[in-house]
């Protein structure tokens, strides 16, 4: 049974998990289905069922395993191998007793509060929480499509398309040219293009010395902009450029025949091209009108619950909840704000506006790394940063905490993997 003291606790951030037995569906009360099995959808299930072991939980999500994104760019570059970025939703099921379904979901109906799987059977829902992450806009780009993004991998979905990424670094001419297009916001991950760079320039100085990358921007500043160029020009100054849309980095149009990017002033022919399309909510989120039309859903700060349709939660990279980022960190905290959320709504408790937070980590090179983090709070339906709480890594810090930066890379990976999945 639900106490205010365990809600209390879980916005202080100071809730600890503990081992659930399964329990008989029969028995339980409020439906509660929750779409998306990544670090949005994973989390929340999970702390639905430590917050409420009554619940019935279903966790609808179409693979058996789930390849994480953060720390992909280092599979891309061969400092890590694929299979470490994946998981299982074995011990989420033995442990919390939530019910797991390997299966697409096609279609909201909220007039009868009824999911629609892709083999035509339904659920019906008390509560509903999307969280089916983003769908790459890959006509949004002239002469970029699916079949071309075989040519030229997107890698912006963890998976086959990482290992062809590091296949074409890995096949290149010692003198070849990287490119990097990197789409205007929101996309998935902001700093992730910046990263993928520094990593791909890493490589290149140890293996191609002769080659290069270049990041066509369609925007003139990004994330952690200051310590991402600081550290270029010390660790990678001939083998690293980064071209701002203003100076003609915004990348209008793709020639597969030819293979040629072409910019508003200029044309590239590289040996390796990354295209990372536009974005917006999964195709699910939309159908169903949670975007208003607009590429992403809206949302009360609150709750999550989807500014358009009621008893709909919407978490993860498909919320529109600025000045949050779409991160892993971000839809981690996310997730336990709406489950607890959710458990109030169903128990008549006053819902207590949450304190978010999102702490993201960069790596510029194996042994350096940066970092910026915030603090977010609801305040009339609004989230904002609380003041004085957003901060990055300092620009003259030493070479010893750039290295320590790197490990917490590592082990905020290790941490919120733990806490999303076993």
């Amino acid at each position: 049974m639900l106490t205010r003291r365990a809600l209390l606790r879980l916005a202080a951030g100071t809730l600890t998990t503990s081992l659930r037995p399964r329990r008989s569906w029969a028995n339980e009360s409020a439906r509660i289905v929750v779409v998306g099995g990544g670090f949005a959808g994973a989390a929340c299930a999970k702390y639905l069922r430590l917050l409420d072991k009554t619940l019935a939980v279903t966790l609808v999500t179409p693979q058996p395993q789930f390849t994480a994104c953060p720390l992909s760019n280092s599979v891309v570059t061969g400092l890590r191998d694929l299979s470490t970025l994946r998981y299982s939703y074995q011990m989420l099921q033995h442990r919390y007793g939530m019910r797991i379904l390997f299966a697409i979901a096609t279609e909201v109906d909220p007039t009868v509060r009824h999911v629609r799987l892709h083999d035509g059977r339904t659920l019906a829902y008390d509560r509903l929480v999307l969280a089916p992450g983003i769908e790459l806009r890959l006509d949004a780009l002239e002469g970029y499509d699916k079949g071309a993004s075989v040519v030229f991998p997107h890698a912006w979905e963890a998976g086959e398309q990482t290992l062809l990424l590091r296949r074409q670094l890995e096949a290149m001419a010692d003198n070849g040219l990287v490119v990097i297009s990197v789409p205007d916001n929101p996309y998935r991950c902001p700093p992730g293009p910046y990263e993928r760079a520094s990593l791909i320039a890493y490589y290149l100085q140890r293996t191609k010395p002769r080659a290069k990358v270049v990041i066509l921007d369609s925007k003139d500043n990004f994330t952690k902009k200051d310590l991402f160029v600081a550290a270029w020009k010390t660790l990678y100054p001939q083998t690293l450029e980064w071209i701002s849309g203003s100076r003609g980095g915004r990348v209008v149009r793709v020639d597969m025949q030819t293979r040629t990017l072409y910019t508003e002033f200029d044309s590239y022919k590289p040996a390796v091209a990354n295209v990372i399309p536009p974005q917006r909510a999964a195709a699910l989120a939309r159908r169903s009108g949670l975007d208003r039309g607009k590429g992403w859903c809206p949302v009360h700060a609150s709750t999550f619950e989807s500014a358009v349709q009621p008893y709909v939660h919407v978490i993860g990279d498909a919320a529109l909840a600025n000045p949050m980022p779409k991160s892993a960190f971000a839809a981690n905290i996310q997730a336990k704000a709406c489950a607890a959320a959710v458990v109030a709504l169903l128990h008549g408790v006053p819902v207590m506006p949450p304190v978010l937070m999102n702490t993201c980590y960069s790596l510029v090179a194996p042994d350096y790394g940066i970092s910026i983090a915030a603090a977010y709070r609801a305040i009339d339906d609004a989230i904002v940063t609380i003041p004085g709480s957003d901060g990055t890594s300092p620009l003259d810090a030493p070479v010893a905490t750039r290295r320590l930066e790197a490990e917490y890379a590592r082990s905020w990976y290790a941490n919120i993997t733990a806490d999303t999945f076993t």
